[in-house]
């Protein structure tokens, strides 16, 4: 199928050939009749592409921040690798469209194939063919109404969502400041909801369109003639509402809101503009200054976005979906027109074009629509249903189990991807694209760009939505599972059942059950070709003291402080309903490499923390008498080191900081290089390991009964901090 696609880094439009997207359970497939240009958000960010990179971090200095502080937690080379990797790669365009479901998900009742939607998300209603749309991400289409009408549902619900904040009554004059797209829908809102509206805007042809659409009066701002229709309209004393709608880096809406405003007026941001609060302007009326936040409620929820959890109509009236609804019923009743924004519309495959003549200026236009080609075959790939994750080890899968078949070990490794997440194309897929004897054969992403941008940049063979496909390709060899952690046991089965060697980043497992599941694969295709993405015991700088510290006789005592950080604001690992706490994915880590340095797995485990979790206390015991103190904790200050340790045994010290130094105390003392090229923390190293194992047949870096122990004493963190009690363990080594 085809997909509109930029790359930021370039500013590159193009139309892509990508891989059709799965019909997972909780969504519907959809192909697409009309979707529509945002010529505000939309051109906004096709013109920060065009930007320099100096341009670029100007732009958005609340990227530049978090570029800084990874910097100073992952080195200078990785964050590099990281930020590059996201600027050099396509991103989707569009949020917006109307289409026919093609193909129902596991779970939905409530459209069939064959029925009209109309569909929102920047990751969900994108210019393409085909799209794969959660439940609360779209609604039925009303009979009669037209789909080239429909495709106007998101950017509707977010003018309607901005009315709504504004709480306008019946006799209310409002001001709306910016007459493009949004402005031009919520003025014709607030009309039909019985309220007197003067525009402002410095074109004359949109000015004349509100007006033509329920406007009062409109003007342009800069003129006497919007001051002059407020005064009129409400007898001197200011408008009810503003309504922000407009864009760019000028500071005169803002003022002009606080001039045209009633003394405790409200002001509503919906656009993208400069807020330079004049601040005796607005502390003098006392102005109650909103934001709408895009949709409506739900929005940037992923319990509410992706899963489809809703909320009860009985506390949250009006959400994302119900917003949705509501405009295409006002359209559909005619109480809203949509037909007369409609500046153009352009075929498809014409995109390029289109956006390069709206950047120029040579369209002048209040909306555009894309028109799809009819409904046909897809000649590429048949649509591929990818099946719901199960949890515990009893899901069945069509993959029948075997062997790992013989190779030579003169032949390339050859690697299939399942996931090209930030971690997969910063962390290990650069490794592995330079590694001699490795290639690349398939990635395998739930979302058709994701698997593009991976195919162009790190040299795949393949990108497709078909895991069933991959793991029955015999001619691949190892498969990496680098996907969200819920999802890690049942690929990892899967993958095991059909013969592959397998590389999961941690955990390997949420539950017991999960862990469970994939101990009965290897038993079931007596295939034991695990390995999980604990790096750090691979770490140069960690093998080179522990080399220094040197045999150790007596039992040892160790402390390791993580200083882990507070997570970003929908971070998708605070979903922890579904991905498991954040030490049951991480914790893994810290714990293989304390074992891995004491030369055991521990027999027991006492956790504690402070409210919320927030900050975690493990204590592992281990056979020796042996003690390994994990602080894990959320509230440190961002410029401490991330990771220190301490070893302590027979009189001498072990201490390493961050994989940036180390050093060993004792008899001689040995300190390793200050300035190291970089913090390695041995990602290169392991896959070598992996991947020598694969080629040789010769035995994994790290034995399955290591990988196991480390998960269930991850897991027991948990078992204890409910039980508050020391949780024993079973012995493996």
């Amino acid at each position: 199928m085809k997909q509109v696609v930029q790359n930021y880094k370039s500013g590159e439009l193009a139309v892509l050939d990508v891989p059709v997207p799965g019909c997972k359970p909780g969504g519907v497939l959809v192909r697409t009749a009309y979707s529509l240009i945002s010529t505000g958000t939309e051109l906004m960010k096709v013109s920060e592409a065009g930007m320099s990179m100096l341009g670029k971090a100007r732009s958005r200095p609340d990227q530049v921040a978090k570029v800084a502080q990874s910097v100073a937690t992952n080195g200078l080379p990785a964050t590099y690798r990281k930020v590059m990797g996201k600027l050099d790669s396509y991103t989707p365009l569009g949020y917006s469209l109307c289409g026919v479901v093609e193909q129902v998900g596991a779970g939905i009742d409530d459209v069939a194939v064959g029925d009209h939607v109309a569909c929102a998300g920047n990751e969900h209603a994108l210019h393409a063919e085909l799209n794969w749309v959660p439940k609360n991400l779209y609604t039925p289409v009303p009979d009669g109404l037209a789909p080239r009408h429909a495709a106007f549902g998101t950017v509707g619900s977010i003018a309607m969502q901005g009315v709504r904040r504004g709480e306008p009554q019946l006799g209310d004059v409002a001001l709306v400041i910016g007459l493009g797209l949004i402005g031009q829908l919520v003025v014709q809102l607030l009309t039909a909801s019985g309220v007197r509206v003067v525009g402002a805007d410095p074109d004359p042809a949109r000015c004349e369109l509100a007006e033509r659409l329920g406007a009062a009066a409109c003007g342009d701002p800069a003129s006497t003639a919007v001051e002059s229709a407020v005064a009129e309209l409400t007898g001197g004393h200011g408008v009810d509402q503003v309504y922000l709608a407009a864009g760019g880096g000028s500071n005169q809406p803002v003022e002009l809101a606080a001039r045209l405003c009633r003394d405790r007026g409200r002001v509503v941001d919906i656009g993208k503009c400069r807020l330079d609060l004049p601040w005796n302007a607005y502390y003098e009326k006392e102005l109650d200054v909103r934001f709408s936040r895009s949709y409506g409620p739900g929005r940037y929820d992923p319990e509410y976005e992706l899963e489809g959890r809703d909320y009860p109509i009985g506390y949250v009236r009006w959400t994302e979906r119900r917003n949705l609804a509501c405009f295409l019923d006002l359209v559909a009743r005619d109480r809203v027109d949509v037909e007369p924004l409609v500046s153009h519309i352009a075929d498809f495959d014409d995109a390029v074009e289109t956006y390069q003549r709206l950047k120029d200026g040579d369209l002048k236009a209040v909306a555009v629509l894309f028109r799809y080609p009819e409904q046909k075959e897809e000649a590429e790939a048949p649509v591929v249903t990818v099946p719901a994750v199960r949890r515990g080890g009893t899901a069945s899968t069509s993959t029948t189990a075997r062997t790992t078949p013989a190779r030579s070990a003169k032949s390339p490794v050859r690697v299939a991807f399942v996931g090209a997440g930030n971690y997969a194309t910063s962390m290990l897929l650069p490794h592995l694209a330079e590694r001699e004897g490795v290639e690349l054969s398939t990635v395998v992403t739930t979302t058709a760009l994701s698997g593009v941008n991976a195919k162009r940049k790190f040299g795949f063979t393949e990108a497709t939505t078909d895991l069933d496909a991959v793991l029955g390709d015999s001619a691949v060899d190892a498969v990496f599972v680098v996907t969200r952690h819920s999802s890690h046991a049942e690929l990892t089965r899967k993958a095991l059942l059909a013969g592959k060697a397998v590389f999961v980043e941690k955990p390997l497992a949420l539950t017991e059950e999960d862990l469970a599941g994939v101990l009965a694969a290897v038993e079931e295709s007596g295939n034991d070709r695990l390995q999980v993405g604990f790096n750090r015991r691979f770490a140069p700088l960690l093998q080179e003291a522990r080399k220094q510290f040197g045999a150790r006789t007596g039992p040892a005592s160790l402390r390791y402080l993580v200083n882990a950080g507070r997570l970003q604001h929908g971070s998708w690992y605070l979903q922890q309903g579904t991905e498991g706490s954040r030490f049951a994915g991480e914790g893994g880590h810290f714990i293989d490499t304390a074992s891995w340095l004491l030369g055991a797995d521990p027999v027991s485990v006492y956790a504690t923390a402070t409210p919320g979790n927030a900050d975690l206390q493990v204590v592992l015991r281990y056979p020796d008498g042996s003690t390994a103190t994990l602080s894990y904790v959320t509230t440190g200050p961002s410029g401490f080191p991330k990771e220190t340790l301490d070893l302590i045994a027979d009189g001498k010290v072990l201490r390493l900081d961050d994989f940036v130094r180390a050093a060993v105390y004792g008899p001689k003392k040995w300190v390793s290089s200050r300035l190291p090229k970089a913090r390695d923390k041995g990602q290169n190293a392991e896959l070598a390991a992996f991947v020598k194992a694969v080629r040789t047949g010769g035995p994994m870096p790290v034995p399955l009964e290591s990988l196991v122990a480390t998960t269930s004493a991850t897991l027991a963190v948990q078992a204890g901090l409910v039980g508050g009690a020391p949780v024993t363990l079973a012995r493996s080594r």
